[in-house]
């Protein structure tokens, strides 16, 4: 599975206009359902204002930050999970994703339609996570009848994952959260909400009955957002400007489970992305394959521990540098040079 980010929603909800300005990305973004058939693939930076310390430090040649693959899903509509709106097929998109970006629309303008006549927030997020739920519990049944028959001949794994499945069933089939569910499943997906607010607000019951449901949300106007997206940097200074997309591009991130380390040097400093938990040869074969397959050792020192003593010598002199074998488990921030064979 990529480590990328799915947006979804109901149609007309602002989905490829944040993808747009998230990426910068040109797409068809008319208003009309299913616009959007095969979905649009992009990638954003993360911007990391370590990089950039380590870059004032090591003055390269080439900064080059993280980034995070987004994916321009479809809209869903009632009924995806037998397949109305071609749902089956942009359901399948949503598994190939890592997480979810859920786009709520949470404001009215007329000129836009929507699928179910007006906009209920609540009433669309639970139209998603039923489709969702709707299209695991095919999955799950599906499961359950080959394992009943793999237990039926006294095969412990079956009977245990049997088990496991029979109670996320009953979850699903009451609407609750399946938590760490089999990894397989849409609604174990990690999900972010981005309420699209327009030029309007967020009412204050939507936001405590998410915080109720335990949903995780971010409030944008998508519209605003994606103009921003055209402004350099100097114009939005001048104009006071200050676009929130960091913030979701930095949330999306932490939804997927990653992490950053860094390389640095006269001619690059660059930040590499991991997943949380990876330990020393597996980050460095996000670098190269070598690094891993013939890893002999890491040199690490912390980011702020190196920027605060002013050069690797100096960090070294202070026993800032440390040097890792293949059982460390490399943390946020680390700045690394491999040693392989």
């Amino acid at each position: 599975m990529k480590l990328s980010v799915g947006i979804v929603g109901l149609p007309n909800v602002g989905k490829s206009t944040l993808f747009q300005a998230l990426t910068k990305k040109a797409v068809d973004i008319a208003n009309y359902p299913f616009c959007t058939i095969e979905p649009n693939v992009g990638i954003a930076t993360v911007r990391d204002s370590r990089l950039e310390k380590l870059a004032l430090l090591f003055n390269p040649q080439k900064t080059i930050p993280a980034i995070v693959e987004f994916v321009d899903i479809a809209g869903l509509v009632r009924g995806a999970a037998q397949g109305e709106g071609l749902g089956n097929k942009f359901l399948a998109h949503i598994r190939e994703a890592a997480s979810i970006l859920h786009v709520v629309r949470c404001f009215e303008d007329p000129e836009i339609t929507h699928v179910d006549g007006a906009p209920d927030p609540l009433r669309d997020i639970e139209t998603i996570r039923t489709e969702l739920a709707l299209k695991d519990m095919e999955t799950v049944d599906r499961k359950i009848f080959d394992l009943q028959r793999d237990a039926k001949t006294g095969k412990k794994e079956a009977e245990e994952e049997l088990e496991v499945l029979s109670k996320v069933r009953t979850l699903l089939a009451e609407g609750q959260p399946i938590g760490d569910g089999p990894s397989y499943l849409l609604s174990a997906k990690p999900v972010l909400c981005v309420l699209n607010a327009g030029s309007g607000n967020v009412p204050a019951s939507l936001i405590k009955k998410l915080g109720g449901m335990g949903i995780s949300y971010i409030i944008l106007n998508i519209k605003e957002e994606f103009d921003m997206a055209g402004l350099s940097e100097a114009a939005l200074i001048e104009l006071g400007l200050t676009p929130r997309l960091p913030e979701l591009i930095a949330k999306s991130y932490e939804l997927l489970g990653l992490i950053t380390f860094f390389t640095a040097g006269s001619d690059e400093v660059r930040a590499w992305t991991i997943r949380k938990g990876t330990r020393a040869p597996g980050a460095g074969a996000a670098i190269h394959s070598d690094f891993e397959t013939k890893f002999i050792k890491a040199t690490v020192v912390p980011w702020d521990q190196l920027v605060e003593s002013g050069s690797v010598a100096k960090a070294a002199a202070r026993g800032l540098v440390r040097t890792e074998g293949k059982e460390y488990e490399v943390r946020d921030g680390d700045v690394i040079e491999f040693r392989h064979g």
